[in-house]
């Protein structure tokens, strides 16, 4: 094809070249050459081109696009060596029917779209309660990808602008094999400590696509559940809780403004018809979490009922209100073996937690058989099987070993970030799993577009007080959407104006 379209046969041979070459025989612009490079998109590129080769040669009917797509691009070694070539220089690139035409302006629309979802900015809505009240369930999010800088895909072979499942087939979106090492884009920032953060979670999955059966399924870094929660801890922090509260570097961390703190409280009830009414609990109060029942610090609330979760400006207003009188935040006492590093002997809980490090790349670390425990995952996983490296922790009396060899320092390869979830005793985040590596991250949460609250129906449902409002930022949150409506209202009055206008001439 190369040769009758009067090029030389070399050509075809030398990489990026070719395809430079190739853009000139469709007659294409040459920055498509760049799109064949990025994951993803370039999977429906090959097919535009595959098209459009065939085109170029005059071959336009149906059978042969379909031959083409179904084949790979195969056919085109059909076309090639057993069918007459004649290259059509200046084909028009307009498709001859309404329904070509249709089809190129949806195709380019996914193409332009999946550029900006995988490299720009992509859409999430919050599932879970853990940042609540700071985002709420059903928040729809826009999540920029530059600031931290775009994370090149690691599955190349995926259906664009889905995570790891298709829509309604319920199947899996990808094929996890082949993957790409890790790559990410220059950012113009680090994550910061406090910043909101979405990633990738560090552990597999057991329940996907639909499957229910407890059983382990393998998922790729880029196709882990996306979460969403707070930075606290940053590479080289020191980190420790006591009765609930972060402590970085021996010194209580500092909440932005917007924050909205949520534990759970016990307290002495007085009006038990306000505290039955989740309808009242919900408007006046801002508790969307109910009631809780157990035993609660018996000696000092024998009613045994509190809060699962609820601000402290909303306990204080209960008690200023006369529904209830005292309050205690409720404070876990003993180790919990579900707590990273899965060890009691710790005594971490989800309240309390020892000083320990969190990661920087190139920093080393000293190895025994006391703090291994912080430390295998990220060198067996993290460190290990992600990075394509077998490495395996084991012991021989107290000494640690690596790959059979003894251990005793460790220099680490990437950054680790503490993530947890404003609504603190209602949040599944690193205190259970542990560290979040730099190769998880997948964004910054910048804006709220959208806000629905799934408790109510349409359209008392729609939240418009948060409709574009910024995540970040100081000061009360504050919606732009009558400013957004005004403006969209000026540009389509201006432009009707100006149609009017020059019809008149």
């Amino acid at each position: 094809m190369y040769v009758a379209a009067g090029h030389k046969p070399w050509e075809a041979f030398v990489p990026v070249y070719n395809a430079y070459i190739l853009t000139k025989i469709i007659n294409r612009p040459w920055y498509w050459v760049l799109l064949l490079f990025l994951p993803v998109v370039n999977l429906i590129m090959f097919i535009v081109i595959w098209v459009d080769l065939l085109r170029s040669f005059g071959y336009n009917q149906t059978k042969h696009t379909v031959l083409v797509i179904l084949t790979l691009g195969l056919y085109l070694f059909y076309v090639n060596y057993a069918l007459p070539l004649n290259h059509i220089k200046e084909r028009e690139l307009k498709p001859r029917t309404a329904a070509g035409e249709w089809t190129n302006s949806i195709l380019f629309a996914v193409i332009a779209a999946t550029i900006v979802h995988t490299y720009v900015m992509q859409p999430f809505i919050i599932p879970t309660s853990s940042l609540e009240k700071t985002l709420l369930i059903g928040d729809a999010l826009f999540v920029s990808k530059f600031h931290y800088g775009a994370r090149l895909p690691m599955t190349p072979i995926a259906f664009p602008m889905v995570h790891d499942t298709i829509p309604v087939a319920n199947v899996k979106s990808y094929l996890p094999r082949p993957q790409l090492p890790y790559t990410r884009l220059p950012g113009f920032q680090e994550v910061k400590r406090n910043d909101i953060v979405v990633f990738n979670w560090p552990v597999d999955s057991v329940n996907i696509y639909g499957q229910d059966d407890g059983k382990y399924h393998y998922k790729p870094i880029d196709k882990k559940s996306n979460y969403v929660k707070r930075c606290v801890g940053i590479p080289g922090d020191l980190l420790s809780m006591k009765n609930g509260e972060v402590y970085i570097n021996g010194e209580l961390l500092e909440m932005p403004e917007r924050a909205k703190l949520q534990n759970a409280y016990a307290f002495t009830p007085i009006d038990r018809n306000v505290l039955s009414n989740p309808a009242i609990l919900r408007e006046k109060y801002d508790i969307t979490d109910g009631l809780r029942y157990a035993t609660i610090h018996p000696d000092k609330y024998p009613d045994s009922i509190g809060f699962n979760s609820a601000t402290k400006a909303s306990m204080e207003k209960l008690k200023a209100d006369g529904v209830i009188s005292n309050y205690q935040k409720i404070e876990i006492g003993i180790p919990d073996y579900r707590a990273f590093p899965y060890n009691a002997s710790t005594g971490n809980n989800s309240s309390t937690r020892k000083e320990f490090l969190i990661p920087a790349k190139s920093q080393t670390v000293e190895i025994n058989n006391q703090n291994i425990d912080y430390y295998k995952e990220i060198i067996e996983v993290y460190e290990g099987s992600e990075m394509n490296i077998s490495n395996t922790i084991s012991f021989k009396g107290n000494q640690v070993l690596l790959n059979e060899k003894p251990l005793t320092s460790y220099t680490f390869k990437q950054n680790y970030y503490w993530l947890m979830g404003d609504n603190r005793d209602n949040s599944l985040d690193s205190r259970y799993w542990g560290y979040v590596p730099e190769t998880h991250i997948v964004g910054k949460p910048v804006l709220i577009w959208a806000s629905y609250d799934t408790s109510k129906s349409f359209p008392s449902a729609l939240r418009t007080d948060r409709m574009i409002q910024t995540v970040n930022g100081d000061g009360k949150p504050k919606s732009y959407l009558l400013y957004v409506v005004i403006a969209i209202g000026i540009y389509f009055a201006g432009r009707y104006l100006y149609k009017k206008k020059k019809g008149k001439k």
